[in-house]
């Protein structure tokens, strides 16, 4: 049995932290607001972000970041992107020299382009940083339906004390080196879902999704690559497993703001009707910032960029992408 602090009580965090309960560890769960805190004692549930996934009566939550953070075996840091690194900064210096943080937050920090695990490694050098992506609802993992995800780490010991932590009958754990991959594809595929969902909004079909699928999947592994990530992250579980689940399932945020967006809401009304941090928001101009900074062609996230704050029109985007110069889908030697 370890120790452990989730620190941030929204869905993903609150449905890992039942996860990491049911596996036999002390949980405890950390927030900024009271009123959350309260809500978690008194009702042993989410009733807001995750309703009917009773928590076991063995997690305790607290506002107290220093006790959350003092004498942990492992820390979860859950909270949402735009937060990560307000909340390492505070968390500094509480953390001891090699204590191994997971970060289950997706998304790259707009000012300075910086992966989330970069974030806390800048604020908390001492820290031992992984991570952990892949295709997981919080809904469905909060409900112990089958999930797989792989573990990023420095080392293959740290991977694979996370994958051991975290790994029971529902859910499966790989290990990989690739942190940097990992993060990439799993922050720039809710990009890509805004995208999708923006096309479900305007009545377009299964051709249009599994199209803005295919060719986003390949945006996101050719700037991938470009900035030193190995491509086969990107065929795994973080990139084309995350990417399907986001741009296909009613769960993804991303996905129903895009739908109000492709239906004519402007993106902080979508984002207010979602009622959650619609992620790829957040992370669309830092994907723009990285393509233009590596010369990497992404006209699906060009496009996005376009509707969420130039205040393109939707359809407008959409026709812009169909009607490109042609070209070829992959690169061959001459024709015969």
């Amino acid at each position: 049995m370890k120790k452990i602090s989730v620190i941030g009580a929204g869905s993903w965090g609150i449905a890992l932290a039942r996860l990491l309960a049911l596996n036999g560890h002390e949980v405890n769960v950390w927030s900024i607001m009271e009123d959350e805190i309260k809500m978690l004692k008194g009702h042993r549930e989410h009733l807001d972000k995750l309703p009917g996934v009773k928590l076991p009566e063995s997690m305790t939550f607290t506002t107290d970041l220093e006790s959350s953070v003092k004498g942990k075996d492992l820390l979860v840091l859950a909270v949402p992107s735009p937060f990560t690194r307000s909340t390492s900064h505070n968390m500094a210096s509480f953390v001891e020299k090699g204590q191994i943080i997971v970060n289950v937050a997706k998304g790259v920090e707009e000012a300075t382009m910086m992966t989330l695990s970069e974030v806390i490694e800048q604020e908390i050098p001492q820290a031992n940083v992984a991570v952990l992506c892949g295709p997981s609802h919080a809904e469905e993992v909060g409900k112990s339906m089958p999930t797989t995800c792989v573990a990023g780490a420095h080392d293959q010991k740290t991977a694979e004390f996370v994958q051991n932590i975290f790994m029971n009958d529902f859910f499966r754990v790989y290990t990989s080196p690739d942190i940097l991959g990992i993060e990439l594809g799993a922050a720039l595929k809710n990009v890509v879902a805004l995208a999708a969902g923006i096309a479900d909004g305007l009545g377009c079909g299964d051709n249009a999704k599994a199209a803005l699928i295919t060719r986003g999947i390949t945006e996101i592994t050719r700037l991938g690559v470009a900035m030193g990530g190995n491509p086969e992250t990107f065929a795994g579980l973080s990139g084309i497993g995350d990417l399907i689940v986001t741009c296909a399932s009613m769960h993804s945020r991303n996905r129903r703001a895009g739908i109000l967006i492709g239906q004519g809401k402007t993106a902080d009304e979508a984002m207010a009707e979602v009622k959650m941090v619609v992620e790829g928001v957040y992370s669309a101009k830092a994907a723009r910032k990285l393509s233009q900074k590596y010369g990497i062609e992404m006209p699906i996230i060009e496009q996005v960029n376009q509707v969420l704050f130039e205040n393109k029109p939707a359809k407008e985007a959409l026709t812009e992408l169909l009607t490109r110069e042609r070209k070829s889908e992959i690169k061959v030697p001459e024709w015969d």
